[in-house]
């Protein structure tokens, strides 16, 4: 029951995974997915517990989101990415004296550096 369990969870992450549009994005949330799954099933089998069931879900979300968030920035689609293609040009911020990006995509605004300024 609990092998049927963590493929279920392994093949509805995969599954998810399929709906982004961005290849890197896509490929590495799944092998984050993947990896995290079979080290939580591990590290859960051998410590606490020792449910490995529970485990494998925990590392394969874990793993998925670090996946994802690599392959974001490797795919230039991050909001938070300084060279995202979806940024408007620096616009000058006098009140805090700094620049900020407008992202196209959802209109948030994103200082120079790569941190949240607001929507």
């Amino acid at each position: 029951m609990k092998t049927l369990t963590i493929i279920i969870a392994l093949g509805a992450g995969l599954a998810l995974t399929a709906c982004a549009s961005a290849p890197n994005t896509t490929r590495n949330a799944a092998a984050g997915a993947a990896l995290g799954a079979a080290a939580g099933a591990v590290i859960g089998n051998n410590t606490g517990s020792g449910d490995a069931q529970q485990g494998a879900l925990i590392g394969a979300g874990i793993g998925a989101v670090g996946g994802a968030a690599i392959g974001c920035q490797q795919d230039n689609i991050c909001p938070w990415s300084r060279d995202n293609d979806r940024h408007s040009e620096l616009t000058y911020d006098r009140r805090y004296d700094r620049y900020y990006y407008t992202n196209r995509g959802d209109r948030c605004t994103y200082w120079r550096n790569g941190e949240f300024r607001g929507c």
